[in-house]
C-alpha cells in the first residue's frame, strides 16, 4: 500500500522500516533457493563455490549435471544422441524414470482430489449443512496431522487390505496423496464460494433447471479458478511428498523426491541441485498461475485485485 502524502515524519520512518523489515525476511526465506540455483551450474563435482565460480568464470559453470539427468541409468550414455539415444534415456534413464512416475501419479491423485474436494466444498459451504464445521474439521486433518503419521497409518491400513495384491499400478500412491491433495481444493473452492450469490442459483432453479444444469452452467464457471487452484496445489502437494512415498510406494515407484532421497543417501551428486533447481521453477510457474487466477476470481466476484 503506497504511503499517503500527509503521512507524518514517524509514519514515513516506520513505513520505511516496515519495508526492510519484510525485505530481510523474504531474503531469509529464499536465501536457500538462491543459493541452489548457481550450485547446480557448477563444473565441479561440490556442493560448494568454487573459486572460478566466485570470479564469475565462465569455465567454472557446465551443464553437465543437467546432463547427467538424462545418462545417469542408460545403457549406452555414450553413444550418439540420435532416435535410439533418446529411445534409451526414455526407458532407461533413472531420473526420467521417476520424473514419468510423478506425473503419473501427481496427475491421477489431482484429479481424485479435485474431484472429491469440489464436492465436499460445495455441501460444506451450505450453512444448513449438519456439523459441517466438524465434517471440515476431519477433512482437512491431513494437512495438519504429522505427515510421518499419516505415512504410518497409510502403510499399515494399505498392509491389512492388502493392496499390492490388487494389480493395479500406482494405487496406493495414487490414493495417498488425493488424500494429502483433497484439503487444498476444499479450503480453496470453500474461499471461492464464501462470496457466491446463491441466489443466482435460486433463480435458476425457479426457471426449472435441474440441480446438474445449475451445477454446470452457473456454478462452476464462477468457482472454476477456485477449483484450477487448488488442484495445482494438490499437483505440487503431490509432486514434493517423499515421506509417503518411502512408506507405500513400491520398488517399481521411484518418484523424483524418492530419488533425490536415494541420491542424498547414496551417491551425492550436483545432479541433485539440477533437478532442485527445476522443480524450483516448475513451481515458480504454478505459483503464478495460482495468482492469476486469484485475481481473475476477484474480477468475477466484482472485487478489485490488491
Amino acid at each position: 500500500m503506497a504511503l499517503p502524502k500527509h503521512a507524518s515524519p514517524l509514519e514515513r520512518a516506520w513505513h520505511y522500516t516496515y519495508l526492510v523489515i519484510c525485505g530481510l525476511i523474504f531474503l531469509f526465506l529464499i536465501a536457500p533457493i538462491l543459493v541452489v540455483i548457481p550450485l547446480s551450474f557448477n563444473v565441479e563435482p561440490y556442493f560448494t563455490f568454487t573459486e572460478k565460480m566466485l570470479k564469475l568464470d565462465p569455465t567454472g559453470y557446465s551443464l553437465r549435471w543437467y546432463d547427467l539427468l538424462l545418462t545417469f541409468g542408460m545403457e549406452n550414455p555414450e553413444a550418439p544422441r540420435t532416435a535410439s539415444w533418446w529411445a534409451d534415456a526414455w526407458n532407461n534413464a533413472a531420473w526420467i524414470r521417476a520424473a514419468k512416475n510423478s506425473l503419473i501419479v501427481g496427475f491421477f491423485a489431482t484429479i481424485l482430489a479435485t474431484l472429491l474436494g469440489t464436492v465436499a466444498a460445495l455441501g460444506l459451504s451450505r450453512p444448513e449443512m449438519p456439523g459441517r464445521r466438524v465434517i471440515m474439521a476431519i477433512l482437512i486433518s491431513p494437512m495438519i496431522v504429522p505427515i510421518i503419521i499419516v505415512a504410518t497409518g497409510l502403510f499399515f491400513f494399505y498392509s491389512s487390505i492388502r493392496i499390492q495384491d490388487w494389480g493395479v499400478p500406482y494405487l496406493g500412491l495414487i490414493l495417498a496423496h488425493a488424500t494429502l491433495g483433497i484439503p487444498f481444493v476444499i479450503i480453496t473452492v470453500t474461499a471461492t464460494l464464501v462470496g457466491f450469490d446463491h441466489s443466482l442459483t435460486r433463480a435458476a432453479a425457479n426457471l426449472g433447471a435441474d440441480p446438474v444444469t445449475i451445477f454446470r452452467r452457473i456454478q462452476m464457471p464462477l468457482i472454476l479458478p477456485g477449483v484450477i487452484s487448488g488442484a495445482l496445489f494438490a499437483f505440487v502437494t503431490s509432486f514434493d511428498e517423499v515421506v509417503v512415498v518411502l512408506f507405500v510406494g513400491g520398488l517399481d515407484e521411484q518418484t523424483i523426491p524418492r530419488q533425490m532421497w536415494n541420491g542424498i543417501r547414496e551417491q551425492i551428486s550436483p545432479a541433485i541441485l539440477s533437478v532442485a533447481t527445476i522443480l524450483v521453477a516448475i513451481s515458480i510457474l504454478l505459483l503464478t498461475t495460482v495468482e492469476l487466477l486469484r485475481r481473475r476470481s476477484e474480477r468475477l466476484r466484482g472485487v478489485t485485485p490488491r
